[in-house]
């Protein structure tokens, strides 16, 4: 298969960041590889793929980098080495908190380094957990689109799927994928919300959507890419491991004048 035939291949890539950074960079280099081995000129990460222990504390503040620094220099390196689009959730130092970090995705293109950037806007605090003690929420600033393949990219994070507005306002500010690195935690019918909310932010915008989850034991995995009707072109189960779809302009247009539910809409999304 061919760009010229195929359109634009992307991968998501799945597993379970740990403690150690430069293992986790390892790991990274090594599924990005991969991907693009088998086609993919884009490849997206989980959340908190710098660093991740089940546990929020004073150890993620530490771990903490700038954006950008060492973290982003060495997946700009990985990206320039393999001539692909990366697209990473990291924890990041902010300059005006002591206690509290950002939660940040970061897309990092070759030749040119970061292209854009997305701190998480909802934080985690459901089902017995408080992200917000030691995570600080993004801004509700523009979201910040980049272009690969003649196709453009949005980023949003994990918990931020609960919240349609969110996506919303990616589209509208001209995406046709989003980027979705997750830390989605196992539990009772979570595995059913992520696939419900996955394909329901595709189905509802008419756009892909290229979701990365953590690998079990914490992370409920299934990472997968799913097109504007819904379909999912890709899925990875339980393993570590990368899936790869061949995603197109022309298959965006095609289901959006077959169901033109952006253009039908009566309401817009404002600020609470």
């Amino acid at each position: 298969m061919t760009e010229e035939t195929s359109g634009f291949a992307i991968a998501v890539a799945q597993f379970a960041p740990g403690a150690d950074v430069e293992a986790n960079l390892g790991e990274i280099e090594r599924l990005a590889g991969l991907a693009v081995a088998r086609g993919a000129r884009l490849v997206v990460f989980p959340e908190y793929s710098s660093f991740f222990t089940p546990e929020a504390g004073p150890d993620w503040v530490d771990a903490a980098q700038a954006v950008p620094g060492p973290f982003t220099q060495r997946v700009g390196a990985i990206a320039d080495g393999l001539g692909a689009h990366l697209v990473v959730g990291m924890l990041e130092r902010l300059a005006d908190e002591e206690r509290r970090v950002a939660n940040t995705v970061v897309a990092v293109a070759p030749g040119e380094g970061i292209v854009a950037r997305y701190r998480k806007v909802h934080l985690y605090d459901a089902f017995g957990h408080r992200e917000s003690e030691w995570v600080a929420p993004g801004e509700l600033a523009a979201p910040e689109v980049f272009e690969a393949g003649g196709i453009r990219f949005g980023l949003q994070t994990c918990y931020d799927a609960r919240f349609p507005e969110v996506t919303r306002r990616i589209v509208d500010a001209g995406a046709d994928v989003v980027c979705m690195p997750a830390e989605w935690v196992r539990g009772p019918l979570k595995e059913a919300h992520w696939r419900v909310l996955t394909t329901a932010r595709a189905l509802e915008n008419t756009m892909y959507v290229a979701a990365a989850d953590h690998a079990p034991p914490v992370g409920a995995g299934n990472s997968m890419i799913v097109d504007p009707m819904g379909v999912e072109l890709a899925t990875i189960g339980e393993a570590t491991d990368v899936a790869i779809a061949w995603i197109s302009r022309e298959r965006l247009e095609s289901v959006r004048r077959t169901n033109p539910a952006l253009a039908l809409r009566r309401f817009r999304v404002v600020e609470a």
